[in-house]
């Protein structure tokens, strides 16, 4: 799969990212079974196959089962380690961590940020996570507790690179001004179900600071993609009656799956956003990895972009 630069770093990714998200089959860790490993290990193992070289984790995905698979995927073949980049992602604490009367939060506090940085290293037994990202802004986030917290993980060894996930632009300013080291991703939502990074100032940072966009749910959780399956609720009121048959019809034309056009419409970004893959499925996986060499003629990106909006351009 073709790859370009992440962020200003030396790093180079593929055109899509795998997100181990699903992995574990479940959000709950009792519910885990052999059988529900071994089928996030074929997911892992396939995605590799097909030439994802970024693969995105977090500690809250099944409470850390989906790291653990990963790390077992990274002894299953020896050699995957030294070809990909390992991502995971920190800050949201369940309700009852922990304390039972604790709530639901986000902690961007130094001592949290280090303490998961080395929970995460010890499940995926590893000894340094490639880029290491804040998950959901933390209310109480202090730039200058965070660039700390982030130098000493850097000076230490287990943190190659940083980024951010679902920041609003100026959180990312805030945070880039007091850390010494670039901030070389901002994973956010982006599809033709949620296009708003394209006129937040998302997408016009990430041009600007040259930090590479990742895109999670680029398929809405599949509601564009033909396998809806596990939506958030901010994502249940999406609609895509519009979308799908101007997907549709240029997926025919072009010969190839539907997902694949909604992805390229992604990949046509000149900030070079590069879609997160999160289904478990490995036909789905090698059929997303169509994306990678399709282009989209400007007049099929707009064509999407007005069916998506559901109104002309102003």
């Amino acid at each position: 799969m073709q790859t370009i630069p992440l962020g200003v770093s030396s790093f180079q990714t593929s055109r899509l990212a795998y997100g181990c998200w699903r992995v574990a089959g479940t959000w709950n860790p009792a519910e885990v079974t052999p059988e529900s490993r071994q089928a996030g290990l074929r997911a892992i193992i396939a995605a590799y196959e097909c030439g994802y070289t970024f693969f995105d984790n977090a500690d809250i995905y099944c409470a850390g089962e989906a790291e653990r698979i990963l790390g077992v995927a990274l002894k299953e073949v020896p050699e995957m380690r030294d070809r990909i980049l390992v991502a995971t992602k920190c800050g949201i604490r369940p309700p009852g961590s922990p304390r039972l009367e604790s709530p639901q939060r986000y902690d961007f506090s130094a001592q949290h940020i280090v303490r998961s940085c080395e929970e995460s290293l010890r499940r995926m037994e590893i000894e340094a996570i490639d880029v290491f990202m804040l998950h959901r802004p933390d209310y109480l986030a202090d730039p200058q507790e965070i660039a700390q917290a982030f130098s000493d993980l850097k000076a230490s060894g287990k943190v190659r690179h940083f980024g951010v996930s679902n920041f609003r632009p100026t959180l990312v300013t805030a945070l880039q001004v007091a850390c010494p080291m670039p901030l070389i991703v901002h994973q956010v939502e982006i599809s033709l179900a949620n296009h708003s990074a394209f006129t937040d100032g998302t997408l016009d940072q990430c041009l600007i600071e040259r930090i590479t966009p990742l895109a999670w749910s680029p398929l809405a959780g599949g509601l564009i993609g033909g396998g809806a399956k596990g939506l958030l609720p901010s994502q249940q009121a999406y609609r895509t009656e519009g979308i799908v048959p101007v997907l549709d019809g240029i997926a025919k034309k072009r010969g190839v799956s539907r997902a694949a056009v909604a992805l390229a419409w992604l990949l046509k970004h000149p900030a070079r956003i590069v879609p997160v893959i999160g289904s478990a499925d490995p036909i789905r996986i090698q059929e997303a990895a169509q994306a990678a060499t399709l282009t989209l003629h400007r007049e099929e990106w707009y064509a999407l972009l007005l069916a998506a909006r559901g109104e002309p351009l102003p």
